[in-house]
């Protein structure tokens, strides 16, 4: 996710997989996957470079992994011999 401002100031996130292009004619516009456009106030470089980094991040920062709780041997059950 990114985040981005419309033009009337107002910051927003941005699924950055939605992104289909990005272009400066000479406001940015940001067209998605969906179909849907929008204006906003970062040039087309700084969207580029937001939604790269933001690619980036989703392979550095690995998924959590279920991990078994380590028991302390308080609720081991014991038996008699």
């Amino acid at each position: 996710m990114i985040r981005l401002t419309r033009l009337g100031g107002e910051p927003f996130i941005l699924n950055a997989d939605l992104i289909q292009y990005v272009e400066a004619r000479p406001d940015t516009f940001v067209t998605l996957t969906t179909g849907e456009r929008l204006v906003v106030t970062e040039s087309m470089d700084e969207v580029l470079r937001r939604a790269v980094e933001y690619q980036r991040t989703k392979r550095l920062i690995p998924a959590p992994r279920h991990r078994p709780r380590l028991d302390d041997g308080a609720n081991t059950a014991t038996e008699e011999a």
